[in-house]
């Protein structure tokens, strides 16, 4: 990666190079995440389907820089199309400078914390459902790992009818 300019995010968008546009990226993850919109409305609703390519712990692409091979339709956010995107959140980095304001607080690069974006409740690390996993849809005989991300807070991904006294429960 290049050299980052010094406060950098202060400038236009069309002023940064390819490196600053990719930092200025807080990380929350809502691009990833399915969006349907009505036909007759044009209304665009967000869901909590995650791209198959989303770390649901870090809320981050698993394979960014192929992610075109594996995602066709995914979206690569540019500078010509940045206000055009009318579903990036308010909170999102691209769409507040688009907008002329400044970066948000916990943004990391006010805040030198990666984590903010989660203290912030913006990021959508944690459960999702996922469109593919192993190359298959989901159904509701498949298995997948459940395992702890704190002391309280459990990743429940199985999809199995099952008991709390169960033996897989």
């Amino acid at each position: 990666m290049g050299a980052l300019r010094d406060r950098f995010w202060e400038r236009p968008l069309a002023d940064l190079t390819t490196e600053e546009w990719e930092a200025l990226c807080d990380g929350c993850g809502r691009c990833c995440l399915h969006k349907v919109e009505y036909e007759d409305t044009g209304e665009i609703e967000h869901t909590n389907v995650a791209c198959t390519l989303l770390d649901p712990q870090t809320a981050q692409c698993t394979d960014y820089k192929h992610r075109k091979s594996f995602v066709p339709d995914c979206l690569r956010l540019t500078l010509r199309i940045v206000e055009d995107v009318t579903w990036l959140p308010a909170t999102c980095a691209y769409r507040r400078r688009a907008d002329g304001q400044p970066l948000p607080r916990w943004h990391y690069l006010l805040s030198g914390d990666r984590e903010g974006v989660v203290r912030a409740g913006v990021s959508v690390a944690g459960p999702r459902v996922r469109t593919q996993r192993d190359g298959h849809t989901p159904g509701t005989t498949t298995r997948y790992p459940d395992y702890a991300i704190t002391r309280t807070l459990i990743y429940w991904e199985s999809q199995s009818i099952t008991r709390a006294d169960s033996s897989s429960g």
